[in-house]
């Protein structure tokens, strides 16, 4: 049996992990990271949900082994690059430090094979209600989580009818027209960051909504998160970059490699 990874790549870009809350995919990504090859890891923020976290501890024993994996990544010379996000702001003041071979950044310029430059960054810094009205994210982020609890019990009853997983908060969302206009706003923002700085492009987070598109000349990249979608961006060795969809793409790596992970 192989025990070539599955995901060979130069980069990787993750984010909108929220350990630390019941809706954290932490067993996808663990599977994922099990299966990833890289030189380079990039957390694009809100990696542990400080929110959650204050209103009450949950903290099994699978979020802490993704925790593990990623240092243990680290230690054997994967470069790990940690850019907070507004769920874990207060990582924030570390900018700069080095956490077990993890060297937590603001913002990172990433130079691709080809020699183009992206900025990667969270996101949340051009999210107007994030900035200036900080008490309707948080409400809106107890409504989100609302609809993650019915998502759950949704695919439980899925799985009994012997269906794969669907989400029905990213179905909601995608559906209601202010929040179509508030990720057309926010892509927009994002590519007149990256415009600004003078780069090819800007990879980021922060909507749950993995993209990759060409917006004015820019190339905008969201890696997307690992609460409902399960998915990451990855740049190969020739340049070129990618979204993993990992719900789809375990299910095409046949029984060989699924059976190393389980091991």
């Amino acid at each position: 049996m192989s025990e070539i990874p599955a995901v060979r790549c130069r980069a990787a870009f993750i984010s909108d992990i929220h350990l630390g809350t019941r809706g954290c995919q932490a067993a996808m990504l663990l599977e994922f990271i099990r299966e990833l090859d890289c030189e380079t890891l990039y957390l694009v923020g809100d990696i542990v949900d400080g929110w959650k976290m204050k209103s009450g501890w949950f903290w099994p024993h699978g979020h802490n082994d993704v925790v593990q994996k990623i240092l243990r990544l680290a230690r054997k010379g994967v470069r790990v690059v940690y850019i907070p996000g507004n769920h874990d702001d207060r990582i924030r003041d570390f900018c700069g430090v080095h956490f077990g071979g993890v060297v937590v950044c603001r913002d990172a310029i990433h130079e691709a094979a080809d020699g183009q430059r992206y900025l990667v960054t969270h996101g949340d810094e051009f999210d107007a209600v994030v900035q200036h009205a900080k008490w309707l994210s948080f409400l809106g982020d107890w409504g989100y989580r609302g609809l993650l609890g019915m998502n759950t019990h949704f695919n439980r009853a899925r799985r009994l009818l012997d269906l794969g997983y669907w989400s029905l908060s990213a179905y909601i969302k995608h559906r209601v027209k202010k929040a179509v206009q508030f990720v057309d706003r926010f892509e927009d923002a994002m590519a007149a960051e990256a415009r600004r700085r003078g780069v090819a492009g800007v990879i980021c987070g922060h909507i749950h909504k993995a993209e990759m598109r060409d917006i004015g000349g820019v190339v905008y990249i969201n890696d997307g998160d690992w609460v409902e979608s399960c998915t990451a961006v990855v740049e190969r060795h020739d340049g070129t970059f990618e979204i993993i969809h990992w719900l789809e793409a375990r299910e095409s790596l046949g029984a060989p490699v699924m059976e190393r992970i389980a091991a």
